[in-house]
C-alpha cells in the first residue's frame, strides 16, 4: 500500500493545508477570542459577514456546533423544526436538536433534497395548547445526501414568504454554499438574504484544516457567542485557525468550479458502468452518489476492492457510495480512479 498513491475521495474534508495556508496561520496575530479581542478571528469574521450580507458572524470549531448553536439561540425548549428527511441536522449531528436544545425535529419528504414552499405551510402546526410550536424552517444547500444538488433560488423565496407568514425562523445549512455560489453565480449575499441564521464552512471545498461560521444580526451573534460557550466552544488563541479561514476564503473559493467539473467528469464514466448507477441529474457540483447493484458487488467488497488499489470512498448507505472530488484530488487522479473503478466493476 506505501506505493500506491492514495486518491481520497471519500469527503472534502480530508485536504491538508497547503504550505502557503500552513505560513499564513504560523504568521497570524492573536489574542484571546473569549475576551473579543483576536485580531485575525475579527477579521474573518468580518469578512465573512459583508461576503454573506450580514451585520455579524462568529467563528465556531465545527459545522455541527455552527448548527446546533444557530437552532439553540432561534429557539425555545419543546419548539419545532421543519426541515428535510434526508438533511445533516437530522442524520449527522447525533440528535443534538433534542439533547442540547430540546428540540423537535419534523423531517419532510423532500425531492433530491429539496422542500417546497407548499409541504412547509401544510405542516405548520396550529398555535395551541396541544402542539408544539413549529418554530424553525431548516434547509441545507447544496444539498449532502441528495448528493451535492443546489436549492433554487426561487424555491427558497416561496419558502421564505411562508415562513414570514407564519413568524417562523429561517436557518439555512450552507456548509457547502460555496459550492452553490460557484456553480450557479448567484452572490452568496442573495442565497443569504432569505435567511435569520446562515452557516458556512472553511473545512470542506475551501480546505481550511477546521472552522464554520455563523452568521445574522448583531443581536443574534452576541447571542448566539453565549450558546457557543456553553456549548464549550469558547476559544482562546484561534487567529492560528482563523487565519487558514481566511486564506481558504481568499485563495480557494472559485477554484470550487475545479471540484464541479472532475465530479461530474466521475459521475458520467460511473453512469456508464455495468453495475452502478448514477443519477446525473444530481450532480450539480462536487458530490458522486453511485447506486451499486448488490447483484454485481457489495457495497462493502466495492469500497474495501478500491481501497485497496488506492481510492478511497464512503458507503452510503445499504446499496450507494460517495466520492467527492477536491482541493487535493484534481482532474489526473479523478481520470485514475475513473479507471480503477472501471476495473474494479469489470469482468
Amino acid at each position: 500500500m506505501a506505493d500506491i498513491r492514495i486518491i481520497d475521495l471519500r469527503s472534502d474534508t480530508v485536504t491538508k493545508p497547503s504550505p502557503a495556508m500552513r505560513q499564513a496561520m504560523a504568521e497570524a496575530e492573536v489574542g484571546d477570542d473569549v475576551f473579543g479581542d483576536d485580531p485575525t478571528v475579527k477579521r474573518l469574521e468580518t469578512m465573512a459577514a459583508e461576503m454573506l450580507g450580514k451585520e455579524a458572524a462568529l467563528f465556531v470549531p465545527s459545522g455541527t456546533m455552527a448548527n446546533q448553536v444557530s437552532l439553540h439561540t432561534a429557539s425555545q425548549r419543546g419548539d419545532e423544526v421543519l426541515c428535510g428527511a434526508d438533511c445533516h441536522i437530522v442524520n449527522y449531528e447525533v440528535g443534538a436538536p433534542a439533547v442540547l436544545s430540546g428540540l423537535m425535529m419534523h423531517p419532510l419528504p423532500d425531492d433530491k433534497g429539496i422542500l417546497s414552499a407548499d409541504i412547509i405551510e401544510k405542516n405548520i402546526r396550529p398555535r395551541n395548547i396541544h402542539n408544539p410550536r413549529t418554530a424553525i424552517v431548516a434547509l441545507e444547500n447544496t444539498h449532502n445526501r441528495a448528493g451535492g444538488t443546489i436549492y433554487p433560488l426561487d424555491t427558497i423565496a416561496e419558502i421564505e414568504k411562508v415562513a414570514r407568514r407564519y413568524g417562523l425562523w429561517m436557518h439555512l445549512d450552507g456548509a457547502r454554499l460555496w459550492n452553490a455560489h460557484v456553480a450557479t453565480g448567484i452572490p452568496l449575499d442573495t442565497y443569504a438574504g432569505h435567511f435569520d441564521s446562515v452557516t458556512v464552512c472553511l473545512s470542506k471545498g475551501l480546505g481550511a484544516p477546521v472552522g464554520s461560521l455563523v452568521l445574522g444580526t448583531r443581536e443574534f451573534i452576541e447571542r448566539a457567542r453565549r450558546t457557543r460557550k456553553m456549548f464549550g466552544g469558547g476559544m482562546r488563541q484561534v487567529g492560528i485557525l482563523a487565519a487558514a479561514g481566511i486564506y481558504a476564503i481568499e485563495h480557494n473559493l472559485e477554484r470550487l468550479a475545479d471540484d464541479h467539473v472532475n465530479a461530474r467528469y466521475l459521475a458520467e464514466k460511473l453512469s456508464a458502468l455495468p453495475g452502478l448507477t448514477v443519477d446525473l441529474e444530481t450532480v450539480q457540483t462536487n458530490i458522486v452518489i453511485a447506486t451499486v447493484d448488490p447483484a454485481v458487488i457489495s457495497v462493502d467488497d466495492f469500497t474495501t476492492r478500491l481501497a485497496a488499489r488506492g481510492v478511497l470512498c464512503v458507503p452510503f448507505g445499504a446499496t450507494r457510495v460517495r466520492f467527492v472530488p477536491n482541493l487535493d484530488t484534481g482532474g489526473e487522479d479523478c481520470r485514475r480512479a475513473a479507471t480503477i473503478i472501471g476495473e474494479v466493476m469489470g469482468p
